[in-house]
């Protein structure tokens, strides 16, 4: 890793400005104390265009290789958003340049994959981590703080559901079927809930999955289901799918005190496709990350929230910016990763068992040894 100065803004590179790369990334960075976007790589012209727009003075380059290669690299940090099948060859080329890296999930196609990038990092000694958002939802946050602080006893199944209505197709290699793309609703809207899930209850033991592709002209799947069986013995059903047309809570979480209902997505999201940005205040009711008190979830037993059972509970704030502050910390002090590529692989593996379980009809055992 080259030096930093202290006091200096740690330099970063932007490999991608599509959704990822313009809507998330980009954003975080610049509202990020410590951190500035230096470089944003893109062929592009249109979106070459719109970084420059957005972010004026921004340099901007079309291949990612001047990002570390020539006698010294000229960025602190590269990020990966460019589309799922470059996430592995891009990472592998910075590591091993030395460059400290941040790739958006997923990391890799596959465990091994991870793995391998896992060991680079850890032999080169080079800063590696993985862009999962979905950590610093409100709803996330909040649901922790309760089964942390015990208010819905032991946990004994948990539902989660990231659902959409997009009936028609969009295009796109997000919804491509050629494998080397990495698309469909599995390994994207997957990658949020199985990890979510992860950090909650802890390992998985066993994957069962259904994955659907639904609509004219679909060629990945759209409509998908995963159950797990953790380690803990909770139970987690975890559902994504752009074919809802009518969408059902976020997250539900049922145990032996009472449980926890909540509708409705984080509105980070949202903000930031709106132009908006953390610590701005601008154009905005809401502090960044809150949400209005109707959308609060309840907490209760015997009786659906839907007809007034149990009792609405604050939800948190969601806090995106405090993934990248954590990466600026951890480069300038030498801790972890917000995110660990090991953590990622340890993801990866629930997705891989999942596509073997709707592929063959079967569960997949994944302790050593298992069937």
């Amino acid at each position: 890793m080259n030096a930093i100065a202290p006091g200096s803004p740690l330099r970063v590179g932007l490999v991608g400005y599509g959704l990822a790369g313009s809507v998330f990334h980009a954003p975080l960075v610049t509202a990020t104390p410590g951190l500035v976007l230096d470089t944003v790589v893109t062929s592009d012209p249109g979106r070459q265009a719109r970084a420059r727009e957005a972010h004026p003075g921004v340099r901007i380059a079309a291949d990612a290789a001047e990002l570390w290669e020539g006698p010294g690299p000229r960025v602190d940090l590269v990020v990966i958003a460019s589309p799922n099948k470059t996430h592995v060859p891009l990472a592998t080329a910075a590591l091993t340049a030395g460059v400290p890296v941040v790739v958006d999930k997923p990391l890799a196609a596959t465990v091994a994959e991870a793995d391998a990038l896992a060991d680079l990092s850890e032999r080169t000694g080079t800063f590696l981590s993985v862009f999962q958002n979905r950590r610093w939802d409100n709803d996330f946050l909040t649901l922790r703080r309760l089964i942390a602080d015990g208010e819905l006893g032991e946990i004994q199944r948990f539902e989660s559901r990231f659902e959409r209505w997009r009936p028609q197709l969009k295009g796109g290699w997000r919804e491509s079927g050629a494998p080397e793309e990495i698309g469909g609703l599995l390994y994207d809207l997957g990658s949020h809930v199985v990890d979510q899930a992860l950090v909650l209850f802890g390992p998985a033991v066993r994957v069962y999955a259904e994955a659907d592709v639904r609509r004219p002209g679909a060629e990945t799947d759209d409509d998908t289901f995963i159950a797990l069986t953790h380690a803990s013995g909770v139970r987690s059903h975890l559902y994504v799918s752009a074919t809802t047309a009518q969408l059902g809570p976020r997250f539900r979480a049922l145990g032996s005190r009472a449980g926890y209902v909540k509708y409705g997505l984080d509105p980070q999201e949202a903000a930031l496709r709106d132009g908006l940005r953390p610590g701005s205040g601008a154009g905005s009711d809401q502090p960044w990350g809150e949400e209005p008190e109707h959308l609060w979830g309840r907490v209760g037993s015997g009786e659906s929230p839907l007809t007034g059972g149990g009792t609405p509970v604050p939800t948190l704030a969601g806090d995106y910016p405090a993934y990248y502050a954590a990466v600026a910390a951890a480069l300038r002090d030498g801790g972890p990763a917000p995110v660990g590529a090991r953590e990622a692989a340890r993801c990866l593996a629930v997705l891989e068992a999942a596509r073997i379980s709707s592929r063959d009809g079967v569960s997949v055992d994944l302790r050593p040894g298992g069937a």
